[in-house]
């Protein structure tokens, strides 16, 4: 995996590069895929304010300027939820989503669910007082739902990682992390032990836990993110 930032870039057939920002979860989302698709892959990783990061973004995504995107051969693909569809139907093997078109949309479902229920976590991370408490107990509601989800199950895939075990990730990525931040543990196994022992699965995967960051850099990077929104005298 490449880190540096470059302003032109070589497109040669059948080649991929994925433009990402540390540590964003949407860019993992993507680095998860290709390495659970066993595609070799070049990750460019630069920073917003970096001048010739942002005119890649712009070039290669002039609508939102944001990542992950993924280049196709210098085509880009932008926006997780897309990439992660483009990866499913161009490399079906192993399968992100179940076969049966039933089973399919239930787990788009749920993938959807995640993707809407995200903003209670970040209400989670960013608010204090009386909306901190209340985005306590949402999140405390999302995960029961997510605990009866998963059920006795490995992953929500079943007995590998699917689509929504990879939306999902930020958890097992990043959420502990948040919860030391904020001071207040609600993943805690004894209410939530099919969860806890996702979490664990999940990053202990071989295509994924080579591809984490430490629970030291991440909380450094997220306390100073949350300084910056929520001023010292008022957390």
């Amino acid at each position: 995996m490449e880190g540096n930032v470059v302003t032109e870039l070589d497109h040669r057939m059948g080649e991929l590069k994925l433009l990402g920002v540390w540590p964003s979860p949407y860019v993992y989302r993507i680095i998860w895929a290709l390495e659970l698709k066993d595609k070799k892959y070049e990750y460019v990783e630069g920073e917003f304010h970096n001048p010739d990061f942002t005119d890649l973004l712009l070039k290669y995504n002039p609508v939102y300027k944001k990542v992950p995107v993924l280049l196709v051969d210098g085509k880009p693909i932008a926006e997780s939820t897309v990439i992660l569809e483009y990866i499913e139907e161009t490399w079906p093997q192993p399968p992100l989503l179940p076969q049966d078109p039933c089973e399919k949309a239930v787990a788009r479902f749920w993938v959807s669910f995640a993707e809407e229920k995200s903003t209670s976590f970040m209400s989670f991370f960013v608010t204090v007082g009386e909306e901190f408490q209340k985005a306590t107990q949402e999140v405390r509601e999302v995960l029961k739902v997510l605990e009866e989800t998963i059920g006795d199950k490995k992953y929500f895939g079943g007995e590998e990682i699917g689509l929504l075990d990879i939306n999902l990730g930020w958890i097992a990525l990043s959420f502990g992390v948040i919860e030391d931040i904020v001071g207040v543990k609600v993943l805690v196994a004894d209410d939530f032990p099919r969860l806890f022992t996702w979490i664990q699965n999940f990053r202990e995967h071989p295509s994924i836990r080579t591809h984490l960051p430490s629970h030291h850099e991440l909380f450094a990077y997220y306390k100073k993110k949350r300084e910056a929104i929520i001023p010292s005298n008022t957390a």
